[in-house]
């Protein structure tokens, strides 16, 4: 355990940030608090909030055949790829979707990695109903979803990374997203025709604020976790 432990939270809105940009960044804070961690002192906790360029990313799990495009046209979109070192498959990022990357010590939290993923989708699942829409999980399948009952649509996607408590890598919420850049992919390597992929704007029928999202989300996780909130 820590020898001292700290539930502050530096709060980092990244803005539209390039991908492999925010990568480097977490990955900066994760190992820094790797480093800490070591050397038995205590450790910071991070959630950075942020949108990306049209990206695809693949999951060390992953399987690149579920990238239905071949690489030399990602540029013809306007896209780039990444393999990447978080769990899960494959996936899409872009403008319009609201991404959090937790960069926690889970020492100062509780150390249960199902604990901690169910624990996100919560944030979500809250955040989901102040703007009227019921977000809820499907059995065995990690993510936030509407509808499971009759039309499947996955809102939410999650993938994560973690080393000796330490997490990395996050969630992705669809808010104004680009949904058709999710034809190019199966995503998260779901290929069932009956489950789709939605946004709270497709869902509501019209743009939603960012900045309003992006607080009750934010608010959400730090309330859940029981974080105290240092903002940047």
């Amino acid at each position: 355990m820590n020898a001292v432990i700290s539930r502050t939270t530096q709060i980092i809105d990244l803005g539209l940030i390039d991908y492999k940009e925010g990568w480097d960044y977490q990955t900066k804070l994760f190992n820094d608090i790797l480093t800490k961690k070591a050397a038995q002192e205590k450790t910071p906790n991070y959630l950075l909030m942020c949108e990306h360029p049209n990206v695809y990313t693949l999951g060390k799990s992953g399987n690149e055949k579920n990238l239905l495009l071949p690489l030399e046209q990602l540029t013809d979109i306007n896209a780039t790829y990444y393999p990447i070192n978080r769990g899960g498959d494959i996936t899409y990022h872009g403008p319009g979707q609201l991404v959090a990357y937790p960069v926690i010590d889970l020492e100062n939290f509780f150390t249960d990695i199902h604990k901690y993923m169910r624990t996100l989708e919560e944030s979500v699942i809250q955040t989901l109903a102040e703007f009227g829409i019921e977000g809820t999980r499907i059995k065995g399948l990690t993510g936030v979803w509407l509808d499971p009952d009759r039309s499947p649509r996955k809102i939410c996607a999650f993938g994560v990374k973690t080393s000796r408590w330490v997490t990395m890598h996050g969630l992705a919420l669809n808010v104004n997203t680009d949904l058709n850049y999710f034809k190019n992919i199966i995503a998260c390597g779901i290929d069932d025709k009956d489950k789709g992929v939605t946004s709270m704007e497709k869902e509501l029928g019209h743009p939603v604020d960012m900045k309003e999202v992006k607080e009750v989300l934010k608010t959400r996780i730090v309330e859940l976790f029981e974080m105290d909130e240092e903002r940047s």
